[in-house]
């Protein structure tokens, strides 16, 4: 199944805005300010980072849930840093933090199951291009 975005941007960079949208219920207004310095809206890295969060979640409880352990709860932040690498902004690191309810496993298979997810899961695969991908993975009693 497709999944669709759509977004708009009128004026030039620094005081143009945009607006997009993600599927039916997701949207919002972006701007320069909001991407490059903190203002209101906002950003491509924001969605970016909702993406990969979502993505690892979903794919670390189905394979938490195939090895006999599904979750009680995975809660899952991520963190896109946007950088200026000679001259042009570019994505130089994606940071993910999870933390797992997950009854019957023990920390070690949690953190293989957490390593497979982050390696698999297609958010993960579509941006191997990020130089630092880091995963902090936290299996609560």
């Amino acid at each position: 199944m497709p999944s669709k975005g759509h977004a708009q941007w009128k004026g030039d960079l620094k005081s143009g805005s945009g607006t997009f949208t993600a599927g039916d219920d997701i949207s919002g207004q972006y701007s320069y300010k909001s991407r490059f310095e903190d203002g209101p809206g906002a950003n491509p890295e924001q969605l970016i980072a909702a993406a990969h969060a979502s993505c690892f979640s979903m794919a670390l409880s189905n394979i938490l849930a195939e090895g006999g352990n599904p979750v009680d709860a995975l809660d899952t932040d991520a963190t896109v840093t946007l950088r200026i690498v000679d001259g042009a902004p570019a994505i130089t690191a994606i940071k993910l933090v999870a933390v797992g309810r997950v009854p019957g496993i023990d920390d070690a298979k949690f953190q293989e199951a957490a390593a497979a997810a982050k390696a698999g899961c297609p958010v993960s695969k579509a941006l191997a291009g990020v130089p630092d991908i880091s995963l902090e993975a936290t299996l609560e009693s």
